[in-house]
């Protein structure tokens, strides 16, 4: 799977479709739709307020964030920080078992 990696280590959308056309034989343009199509409706659902769950990889979940004060470092100004939705991710007890090796 290494090789699969772009330059900085990481696993792009483009790639995980090379997978597809690689392995099930549907066309490059197939492959793109459907990797699209994957992650649009996980960001879907997320926009919407619903939890993620992938079985055996991890669970993205929306968390409200209370808003806060915080500091300018370099002036030492107080800053209000605002209110804001954030995403997690938990990965699966299987996926940390597979990276801990």
């Amino acid at each position: 799977m290494n090789s699969e990696l772009d330059a900085t280590g990481a696993l792009t959308k483009a790639q995980l479709a090379d997978l597809l056309f690689d392995q099930l034989g549907v066309s490059k343009r197939e492959a793109k739709d459907m990797v699209d199509a994957y992650f649009d409706l996980i960001s879907q659902s997320l926009v919407q307020g619903e939890e993620v769950k992938l079985s055996g990889f991890g669970n993205f979940q929306i968390r409200t964030k209370a808003p806060r004060p915080g500091r300018n470092p370099r002036t030492g100004e107080l800053i209000p920080i605002e209110a804001r939705r954030v995403v997690t991710f938990h990965a699966s007890t299987k996926l940390k078992e597979q990276i801990q090796g």
